[in-house]
């Protein structure tokens, strides 16, 4: 039976998103540096980042597979099979977490028959227990695997499981959505700094506005409107702001930018 203090977790590949996983567990104290081990494409490379985390550096995806029991594999979606379709016997009877992009389960049943996977789209501030995890709802998990999986995901993460169908547009939601934040709060600092604010309080304000009205937004279940109109009093300074946006087609370019990706 899992436990989540008895299991050891593995990356095959330890870029971004592998990191900021990591970061999580051990920044919500959910698992240990000694219950976690990578492998990854440059070794001097993944050495600096294990050290920096206390956790256990390996020289291919087989020696993962054989020290860990839930085996996230994150490296570049041309890169899966290549890496996995070798050891696939290795990886039975392990649970497969997948971040890669666009890897759906029907893509896991062609080069990894008869092992335990579910694909994912995580998202970056799971590095400080505040992101999000797209699940496919299809996926060879067993019942208590996928429930164990979820527990530990959501100590980090909202975990939500979605079709097939719609796992692309909400990990593009959830997984592209902090870079176009990102944009909004650089926006917001470039119009203090514009009218005297030093950048790093431009930032800081911007960014604590975004976290507050998302901890509203998300705790009370309030329509994203409704709370726009109630910051906009009659004849107010906000209600000038967003005119100003909207004749700039803001609505427009951020549902064009996330059907630009969408379309790719």
């Amino acid at each position: 039976m899992l436990t989540q203090n008895k299991i050891n977790l593995g990356f095959i590949g330890f870029g971004n998103m592998a990191q900021a996983i990591t970061d999580g567990f051990l920044y919500k104290g959910a698992l240990r540096p000694d219950q976690i081990c990578a492998c990854g494409g440059s070794y001097e490379k993944l050495c600096c980042n294990a050290r920096k985390r206390g956790i256990s550096p390996c020289h291919s995806a087989e020696e993962v597979a054989e020290k860990s029991d839930i085996i996230f594999i994150a490296v570049k979606p041309n890169m899966v099979e290549p890496v996995t379709a070798p050891i696939c016997k290795k990886l039975q009877g392990k649970i497969l977490i997948s971040v890669a992009a666009g890897m759906l389960s029907d893509d896991y049943e062609k080069f990894l028959p008869g092992t335990h996977h579910l694909s994912t789209i995580p998202n970056t501030p799971v590095s400080t227990g505040e992101g999000i995890f797209i699940a496919e709802n299809a996926h060879t998990l067993t019942e208590d695997e996928f429930a164990f999986v979820k527990t530990l995901l959501e100590t980090i993460s909202l975990v939500k499981s979605v079709a097939p169908s719609q796992f692309s547009i909400a990990g593009t939601i959830a997984g592209c959505g902090p870079a176009l934040t990102a944009l909004f709060v650089e926006a917001l600092g470039d119009a203090g700094v514009l009218h005297g604010l030093s950048r790093d309080l431009a930032y800081q304000l911007a960014s604590q506005m975004i976290v507050g009205t998302g901890k509203m937004l998300v705790s009370s279940s309030m329509h994203p409107g409704v709370l726009k109109d109630g910051v906009c009093s009659p004849g107010g300074t906000t209600i000038v702001g967003v005119t100003a946006l909207e004749r700039r087609g803001l609505r427009s370019a951020v549902i064009d930018a996330v059907d630009a990706i969408e379309t790719l």
